[in-house]
């Protein structure tokens, strides 16, 4: 009993070793959105905090509302598209016995991402010549993955999804000399799902044939904080500022391990309270904007965020003792609870992401965008299959159509991601103790994934 209890304990820690990141494969760094906005999106967010078109400066630099007359809305959604699949041909998968893991007709998990689309909303007002308030809601954070039942690398990741809304009220204060200041506050809520199938291969549980499976779901409120600068040089040029502090979420919710074999003795089905710590990281950004005739604005910029505070993702117990699957390792390790339960270890790296682009009044209704982005992905050596990342190329175009009798602008914009090769994946288990040592079994996913997005917004504004 003894033996095969252990070699489930082990079972469990792989079904519970997880990390709250699904591909990045369309995402600004990490699991940041870049599509905030249709206007800026036409110019790959170029310059965007030295840019108040319209009412999304709240989200971009709220600085910027001091340059906004009256009250100003402007409201719509982006859809994005991913392609993200890895080579069959590539895969190579290892259990916990040391031996290959079977895959059925989807071992290569198929196309892990369906569509998405992402509301906006923001407003700004005018209070008086020297102050404007704005709110904002909005979603900066999100993911979604879902391989096939029958994935060769199903001891790793199964599912994973998560959603982040902002609520970002914000205030500009401007001095009449050409500067500004903005505060903004991002209240963010955010929940997420996880899984994975667990491995028993190992002797001498092979006999047992049984794959349980391990879903971990919560959610938490945080807050972090963004101050921002705009300064007006000249009438043709200004430059922005804005630099957002991070925060710890603590996602609490329930921990299931389900389908666990009747015959060692254990329920069919073991639960526990928990929280996943996820790190959302500072980040500071710079744009400028130049009109380089009445017609032509050049825009340009680039932002700097420390992923780097995302060093590991831990599943940890809120019952302690209590807890069912704490309880069950606990026996089996002379009654220490393991704290954390299971441990990940990411080790990300800071990014920048840099991008140009223009916009050519075309007439005095009709404006057209292009813009290009290099964008660098923060996950480095410890890459899993739930983050089948690599660097990426944005480009996009867009139009905006103004109609002067109603005050009513709307927006489109199309964008793709061109990908520096393939994305390499090599999930390991590592221990919390020696996050970055050797490690600690047999248990090894390996494939290269394609890579391929592309994502479409529009944006209705209106000034009043």
């Amino acid at each position: 009993m003894h033996k095969n209890t252990n070699a489930l304990v082990k079972a469990i820690r792989f079904a519970t070793l997880t990390a709250f990141a699904a591909p990045s494969t369309v995402l600004a760094g990490g699991f940041a959105l870049n599509e905030q906005s249709a206007s800026a999106m036409g110019t790959a967010n170029a310059g965007a905090a030295a840019n108040p078109e319209n009412a999304t400066i709240v989200f971009f630099n709220p600085a910027g509302m001091s340059q906004l007359s009256g009250t100003n809305i402007s409201f719509g959604a982006a859809v994005l598209d991913i392609d993200a699949k890895a080579k069959t041909s590539s895969i190579r998968a290892i259990g916990a016995d040391g031996q290959p893991v079977d895959g059925g007709n989807y071992r290569n998990g198929g196309d892990i991402a369906d569509p998405a689309i992402l509301p906006n909303f923001y407003l700004a007002h005018e209070i008086n010549d020297s102050i404007d308030v704005g709110f904002g809601i909005h979603a900066p954070y999100g993911l979604a993955a879902d391989y096939e039942n029958d994935f060769a690398g199903r001891f790793f990741a199964d599912k994973t999804e998560l959603t982040a809304i902002a609520f970002t009220p914000s205030i500009a204060l401007n001095n009449g000399k050409g500067l500004s200041m903005g505060l903004g506050l991002n209240v963010l809520y955010a929940e997420g799902r996880l899984s994975r199938y667990q491995d028993l291969s190992a002797p001498p549980l092979a006999a047992t044939g049984a794959e349980p499976y391990a879903d971990v779901e919560g959610d938490d409120i945080g807050v972090t904080f963004r101050v921002g600068f705009l300064y007006e040089l000249s009438d043709r040029t200004q430059f922005g500022l804005t630099a957002q502090t991070g925060t710890e979420l603590n996602l609490e919710g329930d921990m299931e391990v389900s389908g666990l074999p009747a015959d060692l003795g254990l329920p069919a089905t073991a639960n526990e309270k928990v929280q996943v710590p996820l790190a959302i990281p500072e980040s500071i950004t710079f744009g400028a904007r130049h009109k380089l005739t009445d017609d032509i604005t050049l825009l340009a910029g680039a932002t700097y965020a420390r992923w780097s505070r995302f060093e590991e993702l831990d599943i940890v117990s809120r019952e302690g003792e209590t807890g069912q699957v704490s309880g069950i390792l606990g026996a089996l390790n002379g009654g220490q609870i393991p704290d954390p339960i299971n441990h990940v270890t990411e080790e990300w790296k800071n990014t920048w992401q840099v991008n140009v682009g223009g916009i050519w009044q075309a007439t005095p209704a009709w404006a057209f965008k292009a813009g290009y982005a290099y964008d660098e992905s923060p996950v480095d050596q410890y890459v899993t299959a739930r983050i089948p990342s690599t660097d990426r190329h944005w480009l996009t175009l867009g139009a905006q159509w103004k109609d002067v009798a109603s005050g009513w602008t709307i927006d489109a914009a199309v964008g793709t991601l061109i990908f520096d090769g393939t994305a390499k994946v090599d999930d390991r288990e590592y221990s919390h103790d020696d996050p970055t040592g050797d490690p600690i079994s047999q248990s090894n996913y390996q494939a290269e994934y394609d890579l391929s997005a592309w994502s479409a917004a529009i944006e209705f504004s209106k000034a009043f």
